[in-house]
């Protein structure tokens, strides 16, 4: 896949790199890149033994998918360890067939991601009909293309005139 220009091209061939030299890591699919012409950065998959790899609190930008296998009986614990290990909270999703561990795995990861999908992948907004956005280093949680977003760009302003003037400095309740 094309990259934006070369310094997106540099961070996404750092990453490889550094995976490929990691021993917690294994590249599993894709990990070439080539700029003789453009900034192409192939789709890769890093799978990582780490859960605090920087595969997985780093923006890349680029088509770098990292994956964490985990036993079964560490769900908690993984998630627990997942909600916090990144300074980074845009998107995140979570795949089942059983819902009571979606409303399990939203709660726990309530602050994690800007935009949370369930049974769909985490690049499904769609500008003009989904908001958008991020939270934490990822942008302040504004929904690009929601009402609520407005409220940014304005500034609310209070403003009391009385029309009797006092005659006294007391309220009611001061006497």
């Amino acid at each position: 896949g094309a990259v934006i220009d070369e310094r997106s091209f540099a961070k996404n061939k750092a990453a490889i790199d550094r995976a490929e030299a990691d021993p917690t890591c294994t590249i599993v699919a894709g990990g070439s890149y080539d700029d003789s012409v453009g900034w192409f950065v192939r789709p890769t998959v890093v799978e990582c033994t780490d859960p605090e790899n920087e595969v997985f609190t780093t923006e890349y930008f680029g088509p770098i998918l990292a994956v964490h296998v985990y036993e079964d009986d560490a769900y908690d614990a993984m998630l627990t360890q997942m909600e916090s290990v990144s300074d980074y909270a845009l998107t995140g999703s979570v795949i089942s067939n059983d819902r009571a561990a979606t409303a399990y795995t939203m709660e726990k990861l309530r602050y994690a991601a800007g935009n949370f999908y369930i049974n769909d992948k985490s690049t499904g907004a769609v500008v003009g009909q989904q908001p958008f956005g991020g939270g934490r280093a990822s942008g302040t949680d504004d929904k690009a293309g929601a009402p609520q977003n407005l409220l940014r760009w304005t500034l609310t302003r209070a403003i009391k005139e009385t029309l009797v003037a006092p005659t006294d400095y007391t309220y009611p309740h001061m006497g």
